[in-house]
């Protein structure tokens, strides 16, 4: 019976640690995106039309990392690491 009480108290905590870690991808994620991405595509991820910027909601990092890595645009966001992508795409998942 300890062992199985002792299980599902791992369990749990292996549950929690996960939740906060997405917490962080998704609050560095949102950091990067202020910093590099909203003055173009709008503090809402919805596009700028007048700047032929589209909306970017929801995008997955490699959308993302294909536009980075495709678009003369974004030039300066190549310096951006895998994971600040991962970052990003989980904060951009949360739009609607």
């Amino acid at each position: 019976m300890k062992k199985v009480i002792s299980g599902i108290a791992v369990v749990a905590m292996l549950c929690l640690v996960g939740s906060v870690s997405r917490a962080d991808d998704t609050a560095n994620g949102e950091k990067t995106f202020k910093a590099k991405c909203a003055a173009c595509h709008g503090p809402d991820a919805a596009g700028k039309p007048a700047m032929k910027s589209p909306s970017i909601k929801g995008k997955t990092a490699e959308d993302i990392q294909k536009a980075i890595s495709t678009s003369p645009k974004h030039a300066s966001l190549k310096s951006l690491t895998a994971d600040q992508v991962n970052e990003l795409a989980a904060y951009l998942a949360t739009l609607k």
